[in-house]
């Protein structure tokens, strides 16, 4: 990156929570926060939403009527992070909001009634499309710039923080909202993972073992929720980090939802992200880590590839919140720079000999989505 860009600030809603403090509070917790439930034929360990929040967002649909929870979530976590920036509504922002799945719920709603009666209703087209998220949260900002959605799987919203660093760097935009919404906890979504045997099935204290190298089974479990960043170009004294790399890369592969073992991608994307910065100089890596016996090995191969036998301390959030698909990299993001604010390195509890770091000052954060997707993101502590 030839400018630094600014995290002006952050909103996200998922099972930590809606407020930093309280967020905050429950990473400190060694703690998970899934949850056994029923889903169609398909009974499975999930990351849901705070009931009292559930009900917040439930209230917007007085404005925001037929529209699926994926567009709900974006809108509550975007205006909090349009509050905690301080920007108005009106103004002139870039907006990049995707999605892994889309309008899930009411896809499923709209095709189950198809299958009933033949017959699709009205506006089961434009209500189900995944322009949704995007031009509706523009819609709630009465902003004036471009809105974008796009879904890249699991790299989703990273993806988005790249295009947005991207308009800003090119002066098509003076502020940009970058971001992923998820709200896939349904039976058919369910029914995929578990075709094929990626989600979690045995009981143990920490259903997901995101992480866990040794596990002989895969562990993944699903989440729902939204992040999104609010980003200025150049540095900010106001700002909560401040991004300066960003890397992006893609498998090639022989299996839609394959990766090669070594990690080919990540290793090109966080060298990518790296640039001239020493490996030396990353205190700490948040790795995507889905919980899948070959996606964490591979990611650990590629880390391993990166920065030799003296790794950075690694971690990942999807043991106590779930994988929220397209959303994962900005809640990803949004835990690196809660541990360069407060100073305190967030590990995963089960794993026994993990790497504490004696400083944080630059974290990078990974994502992959099928398609063999790859981005880094390293940010660095702003002063």
């Amino acid at each position: 990156m030839k400018t630094s860009v600014s995290i002006i600030s952050i909103g996200s809603v998922s099972a930590l929570g809606s407020n930093h403090s309280e967020i905050w509070s429950r990473y400190l917790q060694n703690s998970h926060l899934l949850q056994k439930s029923d889903f169609g034929k398909v009974s499975a360990w999930a990351g849901f939403l705070p009931q009292e929040i559930k009900t917040e967002i439930n209230n917007l649909r007085s404005q925001f009527r037929k529209v699926d929870d994926s567009v709900l979530y974006a809108i509550y976590a975007t205006r909090l992070a349009m509050e905690r920036a301080g920007w108005e509504r009106g103004e002139d922002i870039g907006i990049n909001i995707g999605s892994s799945r889309g309008a899930t719920t009411l896809f499923e709603e709209h095709f189950t009634e198809y299958l009933k009666t033949g017959k699709a209703q009205t506006l089961s087209s434009p209500n189900t499309t995944l322009g949704n998220i995007s031009s509706w949260v523009a819609q709630d900002l009465k902003s004036r710039g471009p809105e974008i959605s796009h879904s890249v799987t699991c790299s989703t919203a990273l993806h988005a923080v790249i295009n947005g660093i991207a308009w800003l760097s090119a002066g098509m935009a003076k502020k940009f909202i970058s971001g992923g919404s998820e709200a896939a906890l349904t039976p058919f979504t369910m029914a995929q993972m578990a075709a094929m045997k990626v989600i979690a099935s045995k009981e143990r204290p920490y259903p997901c073992r995101a992480l866990d190298l040794q596990k002989r089974q895969n562990s993944m479990v699903l989440g729902e929720g939204a992040a999104v960043v609010c980003l200025e170009a150049g540095e900010r004294r106001d700002a909560l980090a401040q991004i300066i790399g960003i890397g992006y890369a893609t498998e090639e592969l022989d299996h839609p939802a394959s990766i090669s073992a070594s990690g080919n991608a990540f290793q090109q994307a966080m060298r990518m992200a790296l640039g001239n910065i020493s490996p030396e100089e990353v205190d700490v890596v948040v790795m995507h880590a889905p919980g899948t016996v070959k996606g964490d090995l591979s990611e650990m191969a590629a880390v391993k590839a990166i920065f030799g036998e003296e790794l950075p301390a690694l971690t990942t959030n999807k043991w106590k919140v779930g994988h929220t698909f397209g959303a994962s990299g900005t809640l990803s993001l949004e835990l690196a720079v809660l541990m360069l604010q407060q100073q305190i390195f967030i590990p995963v509890p089960f794993l026994s000999e993990e790497k504490l770091p004696q400083k944080l000052e630059k974290i990078l954060i990974n994502a992959v989505g099928f398609g063999g997707n790859a981005v880094s993101i390293l940010i660095e502590r702003s002063l």
